[in-house]
């Protein structure tokens, strides 16, 4: 009897409890609505600020095309191109004529001068004269590396000094690129 009688009880308990409240749907609704309108907004700002940014760096001369006949390879990489800047000021960031858009590259530096052959974004190309100095350093606009894992090559565009950096599939090849780019650099500034 004592378990038909505990039975009855653990029944009429069941039966006493309620279920769970029932999502309101149209507020959860509504915050994911809401949610949705901040992102959209934050990204619409962001685009404005690049947009303005661009606006303000629009004296910047459009950038040199390679020439017909660039000479003989002297290196090559492939890797990534990680932006430009105002010389000196790794954190200004160039975003006109494309320099902010971050990229795969093939960088071949020729007779003529560095040609940066980007995907997705504008070629471009360097000639001799306004290459200034090749460095490796850690960060650009904002992307840091390892202390010397990013090529940093400073060229003059109009009469702007301007840091692109680079950071090759096969980062061992920096090293090379700095010693040949500092010797014709050096090279180019005693014939002047």
């Amino acid at each position: 009897m004592t378990s038909l009688t505990t039975i009855a009880a653990g029944i009429g308990i069941a039966a006493e409890k309620k279920s769970a409240e029932v999502t309101d749907w149209t507020a959860r609704l509504g915050w994911v609505v809401g949610l949705l309108l901040f992102i959209a907004l934050v990204y619409w700002l962001m685009r404005q600020g690049w947009k303005w940014r661009g606006s303000l760096q629009s004296g910047l001369p459009q950038l040199p095309a390679a020439p017909a006949e660039p000479g003989g390879t002297r290196l090559a990489l492939t890797g990534r191109y990680h932006g430009s800047t105002t010389a000196g000021q790794w954190l200004d960031r160039i975003v006109a004529h494309g320099l902010g858009v971050r990229s795969r590259v093939e960088l071949t530096l020729t007779d003529a001068g560095l040609s940066v052959v980007r995907t997705g974004a504008t070629d471009f190309f360097v000639p001799q004269q306004a290459l200034r100095e090749v460095r490796l350093d850690k960060g650009i606009a904002g992307k840091v590396l390892a202390d010397g894992g990013l090529l940093v090559i400073t060229w003059e565009h109009g009469d702007t000094l301007i840091d692109s950096g680079f950071r090759s599939d096969r980062a061992a090849e920096h090293n090379e690129w700095v010693t040949t780019l500092n010797h014709l650099i050096n090279t180019t500034e005693g014939a002047r």
